[in-house]
């Protein structure tokens, strides 16, 4: 009886080791594959980046800078430099924030290039346009909503807010997920984006310049599938011991409408914020 019982036990122990490497192995290939979506992502903002660098070469050429400007210019080009090289040695999700830190410090120095150039002010230190961190720094918040969502207040360029106000669609940025063909707007993509969004937002957590309810969703994935509740960087209101409370276990996006602007699904609480 207790040979009996003890090859059972070996045979479940068995299985159970078999099935936790085939799920361990499962996740991996997950990761990496999402990893390597989120890498191309971040490679099409570089290249874009790489073009404006190349633009502002053309526009100071025969321009003598003064050292305002000659700093701005250089401080372009390294985080063109850094967004390059760091993307190449990137290994691990969260190494992706640091290319997208580089390109919107990158992208601001650019936008006070031209300003200079032209005789405009400098401009206002803001967060990049939500719609598309490529269009650079934000001029306004303005309420917006896809079909069928609730309003948010959301940071935009000035072409994107033009184009609300004229009732058409904002230049959206889109990026692959899922099969690697599919393309869906960038703060509906996922958790496996939460550091590329980090990147470029998270400098902006506890200013007053990022509206409250983007926060949340910008900073930890949110806004289209669950965040596990592991990091609350960035916080600095005291909502983030809430966050990472609430959002825990994937509650926060997924459901039908759910996410950062609802819609049938109803809201969710993220740290303190009624989504």
């Amino acid at each position: 009886m207790g040979t009996v019982f003890l090859l059972i036990l070996i045979v479940l122990g068995t299985i159970f080791f078999i099935g936790h490497r085939k799920e361990k192995k499962r996740k991996q290939e997950l990761i990496a594959e999402e990893l390597k979506q989120v890498k191309r992502s971040a490679e099409e903002d570089v290249t874009s980046f790489g073009e404006e660098v190349a633009e502002l070469d053309i526009l100071t050429t025969g321009v003598e800078l003064d050292e305002g400007g000659a700093q701005d210019y250089k401080r372009a080009l390294d985080a063109y430099d850094t967004a390059k090289e760091t993307l190449e040695r990137v290994d691990e999700p969260s190494d992706i924030r640091h290319v997208t830190e580089a390109l919107e410090d990158g992208r601001y120095a650019g936008k006070c290039v031209r300003a200079r150039v032209e005789g405009k002010p400098l401009p206002t230190r803001r967060p990049p346009c939500f719609f598309n961190p490529q269009h650079g720094p934000s001029v306004e918040d303005i309420d917006w909503a896809p079909a069928g969502g609730q309003l948010r207040p959301v940071p935009v360029c000035a072409a994107d807010a033009e184009r609300v106000a004229v009732g058409a669609e904002p230049a959206v940025r889109k990026v692959v997920t899922g099969d690697g063909h599919t393309r869906r707007a960038y703060w509906d993509a996922g958790p496996a984006y939460a550091e590329y969004n980090r990147g470029y937002f998270n400098s902006y957590a506890g200013s007053g310049l990022l509206p409250g309810v983007l926060m949340g969703a910008m900073l930890f994935g949110g806004m289209g599938g669950g965040w596990d509740g592991s990091s609350a960087e960035g916080f600095t209101d005291g909502s983030a011991g809430d966050a990472g409370g609430d959002a825990g276990g994937g509650d926060i996006g997924g459901g039908d409408g759910g996410g950062l602007f609802g819609g049938d699904g109803g809201g969710f609480d993220f740290g303190g914020f009624d989504f």
